[in-house]
């Protein structure tokens, strides 16, 4: 540690500290997830269904799509209905129509103010005090079995084939016969059901339900809870004094008069033989560009869907290729280009550090590896298939076909699988990264060891996401789905992202070693104090209880922190550009990680902030302002860091490529302009118009088919293919250069002289 001794017991006091919050609390989640009662019966002893029922309804939730087909709790795809918010809209004035039919003889809109407030008060009481009795029993009404029935009717003919609400799926983007079975569709009832009772119902000596009042809706009272208030308030007062500690941190404390190493004559990572392993990446960086277009294109062809919900521009496609489909094969291959891409960088860092030697059989492995990464993402996504069709049988389904959790859609043999390739790159990273670390040469180390321990984190915490079953009450799945999405992605792929660029910045001898260490610890620090515990942002309303939205609340605040300065940061990476005149090569990738400070700035901390605080997201979960951090931090910090690593280990492996500049210019801008065409004059405005709706009448009415089909909103939509159009030509553009490199035959790659000890 030497020198760097108080970084690193902050880095692992902090780790943990952030660890026993994150376990603490999710053992919490455990004892106080929404039960699924053994029975559900009237209170005259008839039975309704019961809990293998609801869970028989879960699995063929998943099996149509899951999360991608709708939402449950306000998380998942935004073109359907969030079906809890919507069955309990409609199960309410179900119950309120009888109510009014059996005492005054008309239906309940007809009824005067007075008659009409009475009736809701007997529903608030009833529906916020149905609780599971002793036995694990849920007794209800006769008049709520009945609202129950009628809601279920019309469910089972939405998601069945009945020619009357064939209007209802085209403009759900569901196609027809969605889940075929009769006996499935009455499944699915009985867990949208529960999923709503758990929004109705109030927690055994609490005053808010079981999703702390999530979603608004006036007629039970579901409003925000005055928790949810002090812990908004207590968010943004957290996030002002991180940001003024920061400051004056960073002005007081850090060391701003040390002197800038003499940068070399000449790249010293250019001296190096290129290796075997080296050589066998560029079908890597083809696979990443490969995945990138089909993901671009597949997302046009979603986006479509938005405004013609089975057809595209007429032709009807949807029976073959679904919205529920394209949009996890969106998504799942963001994750697989972009996972790709970064472990590209880090199998073309091992040699490297080795001193620029390849471990024993390390080509091998990584042909090995490459391969298998290629029978994931193929098997995966034909497993998707196979499944929304519903041709694969309903007990395959979870394993082979789709789990219907967003980002982590892949059947579950796809996951053991991708997750022992992840743990195989480990072990290849490990072979070339253990021997430098371990070697006497008295060099400082600590920089590398910081590496180590985030290509470990990323290795390990990936099997987070095995840790919920096909069956596992969704309170309990959320929160290890978020380990995987939160955790994994914006955690420890940050920690490595800045280690990495750290790494290389310091080998090219532009920064000084010490600078780099410090720095990349003091990041580390930063990222993962907010980021830990911040998981718990994603479940304010997933069934968890007030200590888990306080801690959230709190530290997710801090998350947004060490953006702030990222301005800072881009230009200090910019600057590098004029150290040295062999930097002029490098230009197109470290714009790439100088863009990638925007977006972080501005997707994940203006737009990430936007929904964070409790009572934000109360109204606005679930719709299009999600997608707007979504997009702006998933592919503008994430995408672009590893189009960067791409474009940066493509330089290094083609020594004699010269970027093409009209390429690389639209390319950069096409991206960067269709991102901000896409957010600006589409996701962002429909958000805020449904952001509206949701506070006046409630989130039912936001998602609402007649809501989202106003003239307005679809044109929006519409304009929305300006922006992809822009994005699409970035991309096509992006992908050439790199093909163009990849099969670039150069006359040598073979420098003079190789650098010993690249690691010092």
């Amino acid at each position: 540690m030497g020198r760097y001794k108080k970084h690193w017991f902050t880095l692992i006091g902090l780790c943990i500290v952030m660890f026993s919050l994150l376990g603490y609390f999710g053992a919490d989640i455990y004892r106080s997830a929404p039960p699924i009662p053994a029975q559900v019966v009237t209170d005259n002893g008839k039975a309704l269904f019961t809990q293998d029922d609801i869970l028989d309804g879960q699995t063929a939730w998943q099996s149509v799509g899951g999360m991608q087909l709708g939402s449950i709790w306000g998380h998942g795809a935004y073109q359907a209905p969030d079906w809890t918010a919507d069955w309990l809209h409609r199960e309410l004035m179900a119950w309120l129509d009888l109510a009014a039919k059996a005492q005054y003889g008309k239906p309940y809109a007809e009824l005067a103010a007075g008659p009409q407030g009475a009736l809701r008060a007997e529903l608030k009481a009833e529906y916020r005090g149905d609780g599971v009795d002793a036995q694990n029993r849920l007794v209800v009404s006769e008049r709520r079995a009945q609202a129950m029935a009628q809601t279920a009717d019309y469910y089972q003919r939405l998601f069945s084939a009945d020619p009357s609400l064939q209007k209802s799926r085209e403009h759900f983007a569901m196609k027809e016969d969605t889940l075929p079975s009769a006996e499935r569709r009455q499944q699915l009832t009985h867990f949208f059901f529960w999923t709503a009772w758990a929004a109705s119902a109030e927690r055994p000596n609490s005053h808010v339900t079981y999703t702390n009042n999530w979603p608004h809706e006036p007629l039970i009272d579901n409003v925000p809870s005055s928790e949810n208030v002090v812990w908004s308030v207590v968010s943004v007062v957290v996030l002002l004094a991180g940001i003024g500690f920061l400051v004056w941190g960073w002005s007081f404390l850090g060391k701003h008069d040390e002197a800038e190493p003499v940068a070399p004559a000449r790249d010293p990572l250019m001296r190096f033989a290129l290796t075997p392993s080296q050589r066998a990446l560029g079908k890597y960086l083809f696979l990443v560009v490969g995945l990138f277009i089909f993901q671009v294109f597949i997302g046009g062809f979603t986006a479509h869907y938005t405004v013609e919900g089975q057809r595209f521009y007429g032709i009807d496609v949807s029976q073959w290729f679904p919205y529920a489909l394209t949009r996890t094969w969106h998504i799942q291959a963001a994750l697989f280009w972009i996972a790709t891409g970064f472990l590209a960088v880090g199998l073309f860092l091992a040699p490297i550090i080795n001193g620029g030697r390849d471990p024993r059989f390390q080509k091998l492995g990584v042909d090995i590896l490459f391969w298998a990464l290629v029978i994931v993402c193929v098997g995966s996504f034909i497993g998707n298939y196979l499944a929304i069709a519903q041709v694969l049988p309903p007990e395959w389904n979870f394993w082979l076909g789709h789990q219907g959790y967003e980002f982590v859609d892949l059947g579950r043999l796809w996951q053991i699988l991708k997750w022992v390739g992840i743990l195989f790159w480990l072990v290849l990273m490990l072979r070339g990264v253990m021997p430098a670390l371990f070697k006497k040469s008295g060099e400082d180390k600590n920089l590398l060891a910081l590496l180590t321990a985030s290509v470990g984190a990323i290795g390990l915490f990936y099997g987070a996401g095995l840790f919920y079953g096909e069956r596992t009450n969704l309170s309990v799945m959320e929160y290890w789905r978020w380990w995987v999405v939160h955790l994994w992605v914006e955690g420890f792929f940050e920690v490595f992202a800045t280690t990495a660029l750290a790494f290389v910045f310091s080998s090219m001898g532009l920064v000084s070693r010490s600078m780099a260490t410090s720095a990349s610890l003091a990041s580390a620090s930063l990222f993962l104090l907010g980021g830990i515990p911040g998981t718990f942002h994603h479940l304010y309303f997933a069934g968890t209880t007030t200590p888990v939205m306080a801690v959230g609340a709190a530290f997710s605040a801090l998350e947004v922190v060490p953006l702030i300065v990222l301005g800072h940061e881009a230009w200090e990476q910019w600057r590098l550009k004029t150290r040295a005149p062999w930097m002029e090569n490098l230009k197109w990738p470290l714009l790439a990680f100088v863009t990638v400070a925007f977006w972080n700035m501005l997707g994940a901390g203006v737009f990430g902030f936007m929904i964070n605080p409790p009572i934000s997201l109360y109204y606005i979960q679930g719709l299009n302002t999600t997608p707007v951090h979504a997009h702006a931090a998933l592919f503008g910090v994430y995408g672009f860091l590893a189009l960067g690593f791409t474009l940066l280990v493509l330089r290094y492996i083609r020594p004699n490529l010269v970027f093409n500049e009209r390429l690389m210019k639209t390319a950069f801008w096409g991206l960067n302009g269709g991102l901000v065409l896409m957010i600006t004059t589409s996701l962002l405005p429909i958000g805020i118009m449904q952001f509206s709706a949701s506070v006046s009448e409630g989130l039912w009415w936001a998602r609402s088919e007649t809501f989202m089909q106003q003239p307005l909103l679809q044109t929006l939509r519409w304009v929305r293919t300006y922006g992809d159009v822009v994005f699409i030509v970035g991309a096509l553009a992006m992908a050439w250069q790199v093909v163009l490199g990849v099969f670039q035959r150069d006359a040598t790659d073979v420098p003079q002289g190789r650098l010993q000890g690249a690691a010092s």
